[in-house]
């Protein structure tokens, strides 16, 4: 015999038929895995219910602090014109289908110049957030606030998430 027959008929050392490799994960019954599905549905439902609430602990990080609180109270406490631009921008695409160039033009020019307001109304109300939020708020950063105010401003009321905590004319400062 040679020395390849004798080599043969026995696994190869690296496949040992009886080697047991572990298991990646734990055995899981079917009801265990849809209890846990369950369990964590329901957890995202209370975590979203919170979030619509405005709970701190259930907010995403661009919108936590106290800072990022008193800027959604400020926007919800007033009337914006930017909050009146999407169902505006709905009325002009209507208007420039119309077959009269005048309207389209005046449709036009009616967006531009509500886009224009809005930008300065955002701008004075950043300034306003900023300075009063540095006011109640000294050792807390105002930096992006301008930004994230004017943002929300632009969202229809209802539609605005978290939901406004306060009402119209609402005096905060």
């Amino acid at each position: 015999k040679s020395m390849s027959d004798e080599k043969k008929n026995k696994p190869t050392p690296k496949r040992n038929a009886n080697k047991v490799t572990p298991a990646l994960a734990p055995v899981a019954t079917k009801e265990a895995k849809k209890a846990e599905r369950e369990n964590a549905r329901r957890r995202r439902m209370e975590m979203r219910q919170l979030y619509l609430k405005g709970d701190e602990r259930a907010l995403p990080k661009r919108d936590k602090g106290p800072v990022r609180k008193f800027a959604r109270d400020y926007v919800d406490s007033r009337w914006s014109v930017a909050e009146f631009f999407l169902p505006l921008l709905m009325v002009v695409l209507l208007l420039t289908a119309m077959p009269s160039v005048t309207i389209k033009v005046v449709a036009t020019l009616v967006m531009y110049l509500v886009v224009l307001i809005s930008m300065l109304d955002g701008i004075w109300m950043g300034r306003q957030i900023k300075k009063a939020s540095a006011m109640k708020y000294p050792n807390e950063s105002v930096k992006g606030i301008t930004m994230y105010a004017w943002m929300r401003s632009t969202q229809i009321r209802r539609l605005r998430t978290p939901a406004p905590q306060v009402k119209r004319g609402t005096k905060l400062v």
